[in-house]
């Protein structure tokens, strides 16, 4: 019977775990809006948080590579490819439609990563989309329309609306462009080691856009942005990101994409609470027909 107990105590941290991950980057959007009414711009806001979370990825990067095998010159220039992709570009344009779009609808565009993830192996690989995941595309982009009804009807400037989720529904291309590409290289080189030098690489990245866009006196800021930009780089990046790996150690990668899909509900209700954001039957219903999509996709 010891076993079993330690089993399902390993599995009860596991689904902490992951729900922990998914509320840390739900968060994250909800930060990015309280953040923008003290003035500050959007790469100035993403070198803030890329910079709380820099030391502890420098660590892990130090500490999962001082042992292992040099990278070759294919092996950086892939890394340094996806890092742009996954954690630059995507959140960049990420950030920049949240200046234009609300918090729920930014999550529900972003959660459909999957779906583009799948659609890129059609393309990219010939291989044919089953039933269920037509059926997985088709509800993600109906609960995507409902989602944007619902912004549509709250906002005073529909062109906003539809500029702003273009530059997240592109963040999300980004990012499932970096998912397609990423697997090969974490087999390689593991997920820890992977995953720090890609964030060091968008780091980099998003220091030299800073540089070469703003001012030195960006920087300086109300002390609400450096609080704000401290909890989106430890809360709403390091602790999540190492969080999810937790969680899929200990109840595998569906189940903790399972437990995940609670991420837009949480941003939804949040974005309520803390933005004061409209919450009507369109936006549910709408992020009801994503999870449900995800949720098909994501199934054995």
């Amino acid at each position: 019977m010891i076993p079993a107990i330690g089993q399902g105590s390993a599995h009860r941290v596991g689904v902490a775990l992951a729900i922990l991950a998914a509320f840390g980057f739900s968060f994250k959007a909800i930060l990015v809006k309280l953040a923008y009414p003290y003035g500050v711009d959007a790469v100035t806001l993403l070198a803030l948080r890329m910079a709380f979370a820099l030391p502890v990825f420098l660590w892990v990067g130090f500490t999962a590579s001082r042992n292992a095998p040099a990278l070759s010159l294919r092996d950086w220039l892939a890394v340094a490819v996806l890092g742009v992709l996954g954690y630059y570009g995507a959140s960049i344009l990420d950030f920049l439609g949240l200046k234009y779009i609300s918090a729920g609808l930014e999550r529900l565009i972003l959660f459909t990563y999957p779906t583009l993830t799948l659609l890129f192996g059609v393309v990219l690989h010939g291989r044919a989309i089953t039933r269920r995941e037509g059926l997985a595309l088709g509800l993600c982009y109906a609960g995507i329309a409902a989602a944007f009804a619902h912004d549509l009807q709250f906002s005073a400037d529909t062109a906003a609306v539809w500029i702003g989720g273009g530059f997240v529904f592109a963040s999300s291309v980004s990012y499932a462009l970096y998912l397609s590409g990423s697997a090969g290289m974490i087999a390689r080189l593991g997920a820890a080691r992977f995953t720090a030098l890609a964030m060091l690489v968008s780091t980099a990245a998003i220091g030299g856009h800073f540089l070469a866009t703003q001012p030195l006196a960006a920087l300086v800021q109300p002390w609400q942005v450096y609080a704000l930009g401290a909890a989106m780089g430890v809360f709403s990046t390091v602790v999540p990101v190492f969080a999810q790996s937790a969680a899929i150690r200990r109840i595998g990668s569906g189940p903790a994409a399972l437990v995940g899909m609670v991420g837009p509900l949480l941003t939804i209700v949040f974005a309520w609470l803390l933005l004061d954001e409209g919450f009507s039957l369109a936006q549910l219903i709408g992020a009801a027909l994503v999870i449900a999509g995800i949720a098909t996709v994501s199934r054995r």
